[in-house]
């Protein structure tokens, strides 16, 4: 049965799509089944995975709306992870939805029918506090939140975990924190580090060893219309979603984390792979040769 896991901040610009795009295509190389949900109606997860929003039918809007299933939704990607595409029908969705019984637990009962299909569901969430981030929390096992290291961000994040915790008590009692991620950190930064060092201070082991680095390639990678281990999969960026992957695994399997720090990925001279057994870890290899990130 799949876990599923809701990337979540009602802060936008902290990474959310990056994140959900490319943990799908790093925990695929490790030879997970993964499907992902694109339920931001900016579909912006759909194009970085290389699918045209605008001709993607049946999509996220019209599973929500019992007008397909999601298996005949979904799509395959060059990543080797499925997705369920979203766009602008997802607003659509969403007031369609209003007077519905049981609205916010429409897509939790959408994705049972497929659960079995994958070992791993992400969930790519608006970056607001609306029926479909409900809708996420609400089939979600646990919630990914990726932090970008700046002084707003921890007021973000504390509107964030209000509703976590109203979903869990009136829709979700299952629901948990699957970890917060620090992203686009620059280990030269002062406030970065504060911001970083604040984070583990209160939230302890819930804050995931992974950091996503600043990065020229992650931000190019979207553009190609592929997520950074295929962009250019000796940068930063790519061994850095490759680690996060890992320690997603290990915690579920209930192992010690293992994974690159923001200032070890800032000096790498290595590639991380997945290893031939697929999800249990990852080696080391060589980059290629005068390679620029």
């Amino acid at each position: 049965m799949a876990r599923i896991l809701a990337v979540a901040n009602q802060k936008g610009g902290v990474g959310k799509t990056t994140t959900a795009v490319n943990l799908a295509a790093a925990l695929a190389a490790a030879k997970r089944r993964v499907l992902l949900v694109d339920l931001d109606p900016q579909g912006n997860a759909t194009m970085a995975s290389g699918v045209d929003k605008h001709a993607a039918r049946p999509n996220g809007c019209a599973v929500l709306l019992e007008e397909a299933t999601v298996a005949d939704a979904v799509v395959a990607t060059e990543g080797h992870y499925d997705l369920l595409p979203g766009n602008g029908d997802l607003t659509a969705a969403e007031l369609k939805l209003m007077d519905t019984l049981a609205r916010e637990h429409r897509l939790k009962e959408q994705l049972a029918t497929v659960a079995g299909r994958y070992d791993t569901i992400l969930i790519d969430c608006p970056p607001s506090l609306n029926l479909l981030t409900l809708n996420a929390l609400t089939a979600a096992d646990g919630v990914l939140i990726p932090v970008q290291c700046e002084y707003f961000a921890l007021e973000g994040l504390s509107s964030l975990l209000e509703t976590v915790k109203a979903v869990r008590q009136r829709l979700n009692p299952t629901l948990e924190i699957e970890g917060l991620l620090r992203t686009m950190y620059d280990v030269r930064n002062n406030l970065g580090n504060e911001v970083s060092a604040q984070l583990t201070q209160h939230f302890g082991d819930k804050v995931l060893r992974s950091i996503i680095p600043r990065n020229v390639r992650l931000a190019e990678a979207p553009s190609h219309g592929q997520p950074i281990h295929l962009y250019d999969r000796s940068s930063r960026g790519a061994i850095a979603y490759i680690g996060l992957a890992g320690e997603i695994i290990r915690r579920e399997r209930g192992l010690p984390p293992v994974a690159v720090e923001a200032h070890e990925a800032d000096d790498a001279t290595d590639t991380i792979e997945p290893s031939p057994a697929g999800a249990h870890g990852v080696v080391l290899k060589a980059p290629a040769a005068n390679h620029q990130d």
